[in-house]
């Protein structure tokens, strides 16, 4: 799209995807993932550019590139910088919203700056937790082994794994017609929350949460008799990867392929805005699901931990 800057005299342009169109403003998710909104007024022109082919060989993905994108797909409701470090939380709705993602360095001394971590979550009344990562860069090794020195433990451990986005994105022919079924929303509506939190509506605080990231999808397959979906499962397409996040299944429909059916369907959308990589977390302890994502390609890039103080 092109804009003019100032009328009659320069223009800009801008390529990515049209995320939205309201109330005079037109907001675009440019492949880095950053929005650009650009007034309607100023619009001279437009036009459709063509996806790149589908790449189908694994994505190489450096570690801080992967971390930053996977926390654009899961924001806090509140955050705050020291130095390199940032401190998000979330009123207590997962440990990667309620957590510090420290790329950098906080610009204090460790135990200054684990303190301050500390006082930060009881202000808020949380469990103060640190994420970092081991099978990356030598930073986050480092780190990793200064949080055990302080006397910090190893409370959760997840699997970041990625892929090529095409093969996810081709259902097995049995499943495709499930795929082609499976309903898609910018929002995750009632019956979407019902699956997910099987308790009744969440908070606004877990709303925004799901709610954040650059491009959101959430994916439905409907109950054949009512009542919650029989699948759910939600992407975030944030310039080059499509992140998969929430894909459950109700306990008396699996084995049907629909989490298979679900991601397919997401990837294909994810394809369509220009996305050729993917990834997701799983944790260590879940092996059903760490079977099914193997099987659509997923390969191991890093472990990432949530210390706590003991």
């Amino acid at each position: 799209m092109t804009g003019s800057e100032a009328e009659g005299e320069r223009f800009t342009d801008t390529i990515g995807v049209l995320a939205s169109w309201n109330e005079g403003v037109l907001v675009i998710t440019e492949r880095t993932g950053d929005s650009v909104h650009i007034p309607e007024s100023s619009l001279v022109a437009a036009k459709v550019v063509p996806a790149a082919p589908a790449r189908r060989r694994g994505p190489a993905a450096d570690f801080e590139e992967l971390a930053r994108v996977t926390a654009r797909a899961w924001q806090p409701v509140e955050s705050e910088r020291l130095g390199g470090w940032e401190l998000r939380a979330a009123s207590g709705f997962t440990r990667r919203a309620n957590s510090v993602l420290p790329l950098g360095d906080p610009g204090l001394p460790l135990g200054e700056a684990l303190r301050r971590v500390r006082d930060w979550y009881a202000e808020r009344g949380l469990p103060a937790f640190v994420q970092a990562a081991t099978g990356a860069a030598g930073a986050q090794e480092e780190l990793c082994a200064a949080l055990e020195a302080h006397g910090w433990e190893r409370e959760v451990t997840a699997e970041v794994r990625i892929a090529a986005l095409a093969p996810v994105a081709d259902a097995p022919a049995p499943l495709a017609p499930l795929a082609d079924r499976v309903l898609l929303s910018r929002t995750a509506d009632d019956a979407w929350l019902a699956r997910y939190q099987r308790t009744g509506r969440p908070g606004p605080h877990v709303l925004k949460v799901l709610a954040s990231g650059p491009s959101v999808w959430f994916a439905t397959v409907p109950a054949a008799a009512g009542g919650p979906p029989a699948a759910i499962g939600r992407c975030v397409v944030d310039g080059r990867w499509a992140g998969f996040m929430a894909v459950e299944v109700d306990p008396a429909r699996r084995r049907e392929g629909l989490a298979t059916a679900v991601m397919a369907a997401l990837a294909r959308r994810a394809l369509d805005e220009g996305a050729s990589a993917a990834w997701l977390q799983v944790e260590e302890d879940n092996g059903g699901a760490r079977a099914l994502y193997e099987a659509m390609g997923f390969v191991p890039h890093h472990r990432y931990h949530h210390f706590r103080p003991a």
